[in-house]
């Protein structure tokens, strides 16, 4: 795919997440499909672990590694993520905020038409600003998060909200009625994104300040979804709000040689169509030994076939692993498999024996899953999941487990219940439908080819002027 003449370097900045890099990837590789040069800048494991784009696009995506600067408490080669426990998190992101030079070195010397960045590099607008270079807040998160979240001024510390109880409610700049909110025992276990960390910035204040210094917003997210809330942003922003679609996952892959998905399909392949519940929480979340437990009970009294993906340490940091309950493996051979590192997680979706998901609401499987028609049941642990899981719920597309309000607990019976619920009774047949009814908008990849060009028409107009005489463009 060549280069020309009207074509964009655009230089794209996400959070250390695995969960924000695969979609910023994901865009990266739809613009380049188009002939637009992408930079895409992270740390360098993080770049050494993200697949590599197709060939006919590897000449137009740089990887740019940039060291992460040592910290207390971070522990060496934590890059991402997914490679500390929750609580050195704020250590990570104290060591992304010291890249604010090197960031703008490589701004200065590439010289992009634009930058897009994640809710973490708040301070990227204002750096290209300075520059002459424009600016993309692009967020992974829904439009419901991002319209819950609120305003710029309710976010850089306005007096709007406190308590974890003032985030359980419909905040007052929403004007239609909506449960998207966040339950107590989620904003509890986070509560520090309101009220800072060892990086001395609030998660909110991050959001507000990256919002408030671009030029554009974009988001993972569409008008056949959720019109209503990219509608409040608009008003709420008052700058252009630029849905980039859902960005659906390529097809999944079919190299024969993978040696655990061989195995994996043998398996899912000895199973009756519809009958598995695949179960995996992405790469952050890990259950707390009393919810492994009675998640593990729970799925064995449910007498369903099931798949798990099961992430027992966060990083080599993590001194607090958890186990399964004594026999559950043994007493489930046959119809239950516990699976303890990677897997090709779209192929397992795709399969026809899987029919339905217990995930933690991360968007990103959410897309995941209903690309594929998996009907969905919901367990959150962290970040947006909450209000993902309410969006879901609301619309009758997810059934969230029931748990305790206050500690969130579970017991094995909702968890049977639930799934049993979902994949076979009755009265559950409405999210199975549902997942049936999203396939269309979910996986379609016209609607996300508008999107993206729709984005790309806006960044070649409004692209700095400095730029345009560069290139030769008579304005």
């Amino acid at each position: 795919m060549a280069e020309t003449r009207d074509s964009l370097h655009i230089v794209m900045l996400p959070w250390l997440a695995f969960g924000h890099m695969m979609p910023y990837l994901e865009l990266a590789k739809l613009m380049a499909g188009k002939g637009h040069r992408i930079s895409f800048l992270s740390a360098p494991r993080n770049i050494d672990r993200i697949p590599k784009p197709p060939s006919d696009l590897a000449s137009l995506i740089s990887f740019v590694k940039l060291p992460l600067p040592a910290v207390e408490h971070l522990p060496e080669g934590a890059e991402a993520t997914s490679d500390l426990p929750y609580n050195k998190i704020q250590y990570l992101k104290k060591s992304y905020d010291m890249l604010q030079e090197p960031v703008a070195q490589f701004l200065e010397s590439s010289d992009p038409d634009w930058i897009m960045y994640d809710f973490a590099p708040y301070w990227a607008g204002s750096i290209a600003s300075r520059l002459g270079i424009r600016s993309v807040f692009f967020s992974i998160m829904t439009g419901a998060c991002l319209g819950f979240l609120g305003p710029v001024w309710a976010l850089k510390g306005g007096d709007y909200r406190k308590t974890p109880e003032d985030f359980t409610k419909r905040p007052n700049w929403v004007p239609f009625p909506t449960r998207v909110a966040f339950r107590h025992f989620e904003i509890k276990k986070i509560f520090d994104a309101v009220i800072g960390n060892a990086s001395g910035v609030t998660d909110l204040y991050r959001f507000g300040a990256g919002q408030e210094s671009c030029d554009i917003i974009a988001l993972r997210s569409s008008y056949e979804v959720e019109p209503e809330w990219l509608s409040l942003l608009r008003d709420i922003h008052t700058k252009p709000i630029f849905p980039v679609g859902l960005l659906p996952p390529r097809d999944p892959e079919t190299r024969g040689e993978m040696d655990s998905w061989r195995s994996i399909k043998e398996w899912l392949d000895s199973q009756k169509k519809g009958t598995v519940v695949y179960v995996a929480f992405g790469s952050e979340a890990k259950p707390s030994q009393i919810e492994l437990t009675e998640i593990a009970l729970g799925l064995e009294l449910s007498g369903l076939p099931f798949f798990w993906v099961l992430k027992t340490r966060l990083g080599s940091s993590d001194t607090e692993s958890v186990v399964l309950p004594n026999g559950f493996e043994e007493r489930v051979k046959g119809h239950g498999v516990v699976w303890d590192s990677w897997v090709p997680q779209l192929n397992i979706l795709a399969h026809d024996s899987v029919g339905g998901f217990l995930t933690h609401a991360g968007w990103s499987s959410v897309v995941e899953a209903l690309s594929f028609e998996r009907a969905l049941i919901l367990f959150t642990f962290l970040a947006d999941q909450g209000l993902n899981a309410r969006f879901l719920e609301e619309r009758q597309i997810g059934y969230p487990i029931p748990r305790n309000e206050s500690d969130g607990s579970v017991t094995r019976q909702s968890v049977a219940e639930s799934l049993r619920l979902v994949m076979v009774e009755e009265k559950g047949r409405v999210y199975r439908e549902k997942a049936k009814e999203m396939r269309p908008i979910f996986g379609d990849k016209e609607i996300q080819e508008r999107y993206v060009n729709n984005l790309l028409n806006y960044l070649k107009e409004h692209r700095p002027v400095k730029h345009l005489k560069s290139k030769g463009i008579t304005i």
